[in-house]
């Protein structure tokens, strides 16, 4: 069990990156959801041990992380949103020199450990080509077999798809949904389809706070009955943009298609009732703080 309690960061100036989150995360996979700047790559490094908090708790299987971070080193793996390689290197090259770095060995040689992790994210293709020639997919997986070297107990990932074509984004769902079955796996996003499609249960922070905690189905049946679509002119869009809470507005076939939240079902002339999605229950609580039926800000349900 990983255990957040009331963890604070405060960097210079002073900025609050991060106010006061508390959450308990079990194994399976736990999405943190929200925008960019919102504290959430702040919380990733604090909790993988590389930044130091201000103040709070955390402890990994009641292991202190942010008093001991070296024994939790031991039981991470970690995928930050940026990951440099050598790109000069084979990806078996390059993945025995970051296991090396990370003091992994394996009674087998590290040939074959390379070659099984390579294999496990489906890289064995490439493993003797240079990591220039890798995709942005590629480049991933190839630090998902570094991550899970050693079979840690804790997976962290930072923005895993960020970047990706829809076909590796699925590769990628597939294996994170993989190493979710017998560990904790952490995964931060600003992308509201990874958190339906991978995760169970799911947190969302707005400027370093803990806006909800809650699952997709839950989010999704709290807004059940006021979501309203419709079409409407440019003036009619910038009316609703200014007077009612909108979830989306795209052009169709050159018209503005839009949806809205009415939480007491007063919907706009002409538009209809519809089945709500996560996105639109992602930016209610965003911009609302409802919260599909989890505790206020910083609590838990």
């Amino acid at each position: 069990m990983l255990v957040i309690r009331d963890l604070v960061k405060v960097y210079p100036g002073p900025v609050a990156a991060l106010q006061g989150i508390r959450l308990e995360i079990g194994n399976g996979m736990f999405g943190l959801l929200g925008p960019n700047g919102a504290g959430k790559t702040t919380l990733m490094r604090i909790v993988a041990g590389l930044l130091e908090a201000t103040s709070g708790d955390v402890t990994l299987d009641g292991e202190d992380i942010l008093g001991r971070p070296e024994r939790a080193w031991e039981q991470l793996g970690y995928l930050p949103q940026e990951f440099g390689f050598y790109p000069h290197l084979t990806g078996e090259q390059m993945l025995a020199y970051l296991l090396h770095l990370k003091g992994v060995n394996s009674p087998g040689g590290m040939k074959a450990l390379c070659a099984s992790l390579l294999e496990r994210v489906n890289l064995t293709f490439a493993a003797r080509r240079r990591v220039k020639s890798y995709s942005g997919g590629m480049r991933q997986r190839l630090g998902i077999a570094q991550a899970i070297a050693g079979a840690p107990r804790l997976i962290i990932v930072d923005e895993p798809t960020a970047g990706l074509d829809p076909e590796e984004r699925l590769r990628l769902y597939r294996i994170l949904a993989e190493l979710a079955e017998d560990r904790i796996v952490l995964l931060s996003t600003h992308i509201v389809e990874d958190v339906g499609v991978l995760c169970p249960r799911f947190a969302v922070i707005r400027q370093g706070r803990l806006v909800a905690e809650t699952s997709p189905s839950r989010a999704r049946a709290a807004i059940e009955g006021m979501i309203f679509e419709g079409e409407t002119t440019p003036a009619g869009l910038d009316e609703l943009h200014a007077g009612r809470c909108v979830t989306q507005a795209i052009l169709v076939e050159g018209r503005n298609r839009v949806r809205v939240y009415e939480p007491q079902g007063e919907a706009p002339e002409g538009f209809l009732p519809v089945t709500p999605t996560l996105e639109d229950a992602y930016l209610v609580m965003m911009r609302t703080g409802a919260n599909g039926g989890s505790a206020p800000a910083g609590g838990r349900s």
